[in-house]
């Protein structure tokens, strides 16, 4: 947006003359800054109030998200209030808004933070900063935090997921393709009994493990530990019974973080391996959990349960790759990270951009994904992305396609709804699966011919048959809320 202007005051009597001035004359406007190697960074898109420039705009969020209040304070002069004031240094106008368009002018501020300023191995002190008071200022109409930049000194104060993708596929014996699971359905309402019968009859139907849902926990239907028993006892009786590692994630969200870990440590001692929590729980206690799974050896599921609160809408709100890059350093195994067909679909660049996010050991800057920044993972290790939500067998060739083979492919309704009964269900979920990865290593194109490789597997599969012919129409073709602001990609449905 220009040169820093000659009245710009960082430092002298002017600046610290009692009164209020401009953020951007207070020092947190610099264009001309020169990024270091350990500066976090920050891209948010602004929607300034009417009236208001941009790069004050953006010197505004900088202030507010560091030291900066209303008024001029004397006592900035009894700190490094150079190196703590974060540095607004770019302000770019975002494509398709502003006159001509259908919405209000939007600018992408980038905004450069000392390290110093946020306590290691701490989500709850870096979230305070960056996302704190900032999104409630009058300087700004709507504000949405895109993407930001760890590096890698404070990357290393994290310790990152447990056991990551290799590990565990090592525990799951599980190498070459997707991991099959579901989510028991109907999630609340079943007795233990037959919570644990649903369990049983989807696991040695061929998925690898089935999952609670994010909303139960222990209600009066079914108390927690009841399910936990049932639960296991499926599984082992399905490993047993096709001679394959099992697995079902016991949700252990609960009230307090006590309850949460005297839940995880009875699965544990059932010999369960998986434990799962809600994102809803809050940045402490995924922390808490991920260092107790760490140090017991298990895997711990997240579920997204409630992130489209603040992701949802594209002007205001955090953006869900954010999420992923937190929960990353958190620690946790797995993340719902959203799925290119089905009823959470999202655009595929941008859910590539998600699955890359939390996969890569050095993730490139790809506008077209939404990734703004380049981004070395420092050696923390990989988590698992989850697709779910409205996907069924039918579509196997497109999530393979899209998503590849690090990806948990979670198929719900698309298994307890099989006409011919849950089992039915698992068999034509990985009926399907085995052709495609089949035909893939093959050499065959199975974007193009995936529905006929379906199809031929059908004739000798019937519970394929029966859950192509029951799902073949069902599509949610709906645009997408969140689009990159580069290239757009409507979402092909075959």
């Amino acid at each position: 947006m220009g040169k820093t202007e000659s009245t710009t005051m960082k430092e002298g009597k002017e600046r610290y003359k009692s009164g209020v001035i401009p953020y951007k004359k207070m020092g947190y406007w610099e264009p001309d800054y020169k990024i270091k190697d350990t500066d976090v960074l920050a891209m948010f898109r602004m929607t300034p109030q009417e009236g208001v420039e941009a790069d004050e705009c953006a010197a505004a969020v900088a202030g507010e998200s560091s030291t900066a209040t209303w008024t001029v304070v004397w006592t900035d002069r009894l700190t490094a209030c150079e190196m703590y004031r974060a540095k607004a240094y770019r302000v770019d106008p975002v494509p398709n808004t502003g006159p001509g368009t259908k919405t209000e002018q939007q600018y992408f501020a980038y905004i450069a933070y000392d390290i110093d300023l946020f306590e290691g191995n701490s989500i709850a002190n870096l979230t305070a900063s960056i996302i704190g008071n900032v999104f409630g200022m009058k300087a700004v109409k709507a504000l949405r935090l895109e993407d930001m930049r760890i590096p890698v000194a404070y990357l290393k104060t994290f310790q990152g997921p447990a056991t990551g993708v290799i590990v565990e596929r090592e525990r799951m014996d599980k190498f070459g393709r997707p991991l099959l699971g579901a989510t028991t359905k109907p999630k609340l309402g079943l007795s233990g009994r037959n919570y644990g019968r649903v369990v049983y009859e989807a696991l040695k139907g061929g998925l690898d493990f089935m999952k609670d849902d994010e909303n139960i926990n222990s209600q009066s239907f079914m108390h927690w530990r009841d399910r936990f028993l049932y639960c296991m006892d499926a599984v082992n009786k399905a490993s047993a019974a096709t001679g394959e590692v099992k697995g079902h994630y016991m949700n252990v969200t609960a009230g307090t973080v006590e309850e949460m870990i005297e839940r995880a440590e009875f699965a544990k001692s059932l010999g369960s391996i998986i434990i799962m929590i809600d994102l809803v729980i809050g940045y402490s206690a995924i922390q808490t959990m991920a260092i107790w799974a760490r140090k017991h050896d298990m895997i711990l599921h997240l579920h997204r349960a409630g992130n489209s609160t603040y992701s949802r809408q594209k002007n205001h709100g955090m953006a869900f790759r954010v999420i992923c890059k937190w929960m990353r350093m958190a620690g946790v195994d797995h993340i719902h990270a959203g799925t290119v067909v089905g009823k959470l679909e999202g655009d595929p660049m941008m859910i590539r951009g998600y699955y890359d996010t939390l996969l890569d050991t050095h993730t490139p800057m790809q506008l077209e994904k939404g990734i703004f920044f380049e981004q070395d993972w420092a050696s923390l290790n990989k988590c698992m992305p989850v697709a779910s939500g409205g996907i069924h067998a039918g579509q196997m060739h497109q999530l393979l396609h899209y998503l590849g083979d690090d990806v948990v492919l979670q198929f719900g309704g698309g298994t307890i709804g099989h006409p011919d009964g849950i089992q039915a269900g698992a068999i034509a979920n990985r009926t399907a699966l085995e052709v495609m990865i089949q035909a893939r290593n093959e050499g065959r194109d199975i974007w193009n011919e995936g529905p006929k490789i379906l199809q031929d597997a059908a004739k000798w599969c019937a519970p394929l048959k029966a859950g192509l012919d029951t799902w073949k129409d069902v599509t949610f073709n709906y645009a997408s809320t969140d689009s990159p602001d580069f290239v757009v990609t409507p979402t092909a449905s075959v």
